[in-house]
């Protein structure tokens, strides 16, 4: 008797993830399956593909120097934009709940007009990507006319002559990239960390607080260990979002054909593979790229959730 109801029990969940596993199958991970299939041809992405030529396409693309320096910027974005971004919503986050001066209870309130400071950074959370890239668009104008160019000239850094290329130099474009993926998701961070701050309980900073420890204390020993299912996640996220950037670099930097200028220093792999499949009708080889971006992001994923594991403090 006990038996048979374990096995309705079974047959009952099991009718119900068939469903979900059947739609998963299909639009996740049989289009996978087919762009490794296609990665070991020759398609062109009009045509059926005519011939399998292997592992060839793997090979080209660690022999490709623009393919080498893609896969570089995203590695550089895959370092500073969770570091830099976990660290500014950590700190707004910590500011906002636990920022007011003093000690006891009244020290364990957020800054002054915390509520207004939440909408405020919130903000670009609620803007498209279009308009974000207009926006930066005229920021990084390449004349007097930008909002930077505007405040350097103001500042004496440059003149009105001299402007300062931003998106046009080398040594710059990736940096006013990162700063805008950084401005465009500081915010939903900050709330996330916000929300789980405000689940600790209170009383946790007041006996740090009346135990004298400072702020910079109380940040790192008592608020960060309490969040570090959330910076997990986070980071997991912000390493996924590292991996792309189509959208903001085909559009803000120069180039004919999804951006990624001046030569190739603003290239990232998402841009290339496109040019690639698109433009160049190498869909084949961009499918190439798409395996190395997934096992890439696979890998990188696994090893933060491995690497920051520790155990789960609870309260």
């Amino acid at each position: 008797m006990r038996l048979r109801k374990r096995t309705r029990q079974r047959l009952f969940i099991a009718t119900f993830l068939a469903g979900a596993l059947t739609l998963y199958s299909a639009f996740v991970l049989w289009p996978y399956a087919e762009t490794f299939g296609y990665s070991l041809t020759d398609w062109s992405g009009v045509a059926p593909p005519s011939k399998i030529v292997g592992l060839q396409n793997y090979t080209k693309l660690f022999g490709d120097d623009v393919f080498r320096q893609a896969l570089l910027h995203n590695l550089l974005l895959l370092v500073f934009l969770p570091i830099v971004t976990i660290l500014l919503a950590l700190f707004f986050a910590f500011m906002l709940n636990v920022g007011r001066g003093g000690r006891g209870v009244a020290g364990v309130r957020g800054v002054t007009g915390s509520a207004f400071y939440r909408v405020v950074f919130f903000f670009p959370q609620v803007l498209s990507v279009a308009i974000l890239i207009i926006l930066f668009q005229a920021a990084y104008r390449s004349d007097s006319a930008g909002l930077f160019n505007g405040i350097a000239i103001k500042l004496g850094l440059t003149d009105k002559n001299h402007p300062l290329e931003w998106l046009n130099s080398p040594g710059t474009v990736m940096w006013c990239i990162m700063a805008v993926l950084v401005w465009a998701m500081v915010g939903f961070y900050l709330v996330l960390f916000s929300a789980a701050m405000q689940s600790i309980p209170r009383d946790y900073f007041e006996a740090a607080l009346l135990d004298g420890a400072s702020r910079s204390e109380t940040f790192f020993r008592v608020t960060v260990p309490l969040l570090w299912d959330s910076i997990q996640t986070a980071w997991v996220y912000l390493a996924i979002a590292a991996m792309d950037a189509f959208a903001l670099v085909s559009t803000l930097t120069p180039g004919t054909s999804y951006g990624g200028g001046p030569d190739h220093h603003g290239e990232v792999l998402a841009t290339y593979l496109m040019r690639n499949f698109l433009t160049f009708g190498k869909a084949g080889y961009a499918c190439a790229m798409g395996v190395v971006i997934f096992l890439i992001t696979l890998i990188l994923s696994l090893v933060v959730l491995r690497v920051t594991r520790r155990e789960r403090v609870e309260f």
